[in-house]
């Protein structure tokens, strides 16, 4: 394999970013329950002053700037001061001040939050308004045990969200237009009891969305925000499925196999999800067995073809195969890389996402694996803005982070149970 980058972690404190989603593994020799292993056991311009007025920002309540009421001219004055640009979600800066008789233009007010820089005012360049303010960037996370559990990023700090999330959590996804916090169950396999629940970001309110029985055994989860779907994967259901966030008209996109004896096979088992919601694909992996080197990479497009349904849709390509156990996966689309935890050699991988020209799945050599020794490789999450990308660990309770490239690995947390799911998001 080319471009293999090992680096050692080391315990402390790291700044940037957010997360959720991951697996983990919880009481199981050769696999966490988080994968729950069942198979090894389970965001008017305000003039500026006048000749030698104060202009002052009107309060704007949703987002654009307040018109500054400069006070009449005296004499004397040579410079403008500018209007202060009003409050409120979203307003834009206010521009600088039109130049005094013999003065200077006024400097740009200062944006709202989430705002754009103010504009430069007239005679000279004014300053730029100030830019968005930031909240708390947090990871969330599952605990296979049966909790939600968060951090902040830069303090971490391991942290109950909600206490009984039901029977073995795996995937985790955030909507925080809502204000809501999504994850799967897997129940108990053999029971065909899998479920999706909710609840607020700060653990109130939680609902069952899909109930028991309503999948199999659904793993990771990604939300489709522009249309309001959930997509998630089904391990033991051979599937992967689609519903609308309230988890009403469940659609199954792709079916793998049906039947005892197809289940037998890991080879069918969709785990991982990730969406391309503006280029119409979505992306799973097929784990197989534990380091079985059968493992695969695939996509589909959003919409079915016309004719065809899960069992025989002719759009479904196989990215990558011959992996040795690939479980949750995420996509740098900017850069055209997808990234991908394998619990079968303990390590965290990227490769593009296109096949090399002259390659095959199963031949291309372009898979480079970020980071070594993570115990039962689960979760994955990827802050592009900020260049990371956050993990979770089965084995030891290890919340990391890293990275794009791989490099500079540290640990936030380790020492509680096994993990799963793993997502980010800023949280005021």
């Amino acid at each position: 394999m080319h471009g293999r980058l090992w680096v050692p972690f080391e315990t402390c404190t790291v700044s940037a970013a957010l997360v959720a989603v991951v697996m983990a593994c919880a009481g199981c020799s050769s696999e966490p329950s988080g994968d729950a292993r069942s198979d090894g056991g389970v965001p008017n311009e305000p003039s500026g002053g006048t000749t030698s007025g104060v202009g002052t920002g009107g309060a704007a309540t949703s987002g654009s700037g307040g018109t500054a009421q400069g006070a009449a001219p005296s004499g004397g004055a040579s410079s403008g001061t500018a209007g202060v640009g009003g409050s409120g979600d979203g307003g834009g800066g206010a521009s600088g001040g039109d130049a005094g008789s013999d003065g200077v233009g006024g400097s740009a007010g200062a944006g709202a939050r989430g705002g754009a820089s103010g504009s430069a005012g007239a005679g000279m360049s004014g300053s730029a308004g100030t830019g968005p303010t930031e909240g708390n960037l947090t990871i969330f996370y599952l605990d296979v045990g049966g909790s939600v559990m968060a951090t902040d990023v830069e303090n971490p700090m391991a942290r109950t969200i909600v206490e009984d999330a039901g029977q073995g959590p795996d995937g985790i996804a955030l909507d925080m237009e809502r204000g809501h916090v999504y994850w799967t169950g897997m129940g108990v396999p053999a029971n065909d009891d899998g479920f999706v629940m909710r609840s607020n970001l700060d653990g109130s309110n939680v609902i069952t969305v899909i109930p028991a029985g309503g999948t199999y055994t659904p793993k990771q989860l990604k939300i489709d925000h522009e249309n309001g779907k959930l997509y998630f994967s089904d391990r033991e259901g051979m599937r992967v499925q689609r519903s609308n966030l309230d988890g009403s008209m469940i659609e199954t996109l792709v079916t793998t196999g049906s039947g005892a004896e197809d289940r037998r096979d890991n080879a069918n088992w969709c785990v991982g999800i990730a969406i391309d919601i503006a280029g119409g694909y979505f992306y799973w992996s097929q784990k197989g067995p534990d380091n079985g080197m059968v493992g695969s990479l695939r996509r589909a497009h959003t919409a079915m073809p016309a004719g065809q349904n899960s069992t025989n849709r002719s759009d479904i390509e196989v990215l990558f195969s011959g992996l040795p156990e690939p479980i949750d996966v995420d996509l740098d689309l900017e850069h055209g890389l997808i990234y991908w935890t394998d619990r079968g050699d303990d390590t965290i991988n990227r490769a593009p996402i296109e096949i090399p020209s002259g390659s095959t799945a199963a031949n291309r050599m372009d898979r480079e694996i970020l980071i070594e020794g993570v115990r039962e490789a689960i979760g994955v999450t990827l802050d592009i803005s900020r260049g990371k990308l956050y993990f979770t660990g089965g084995t030891g309770g290890r919340v990391g982070t890293a990275n794009l490239d791989g490099t500079g690995a540290m640990n936030l947390l380790t020492g509680s149970a096994g993990l799963t799911g793993i997502a980010l998001g800023e949280l005021p």
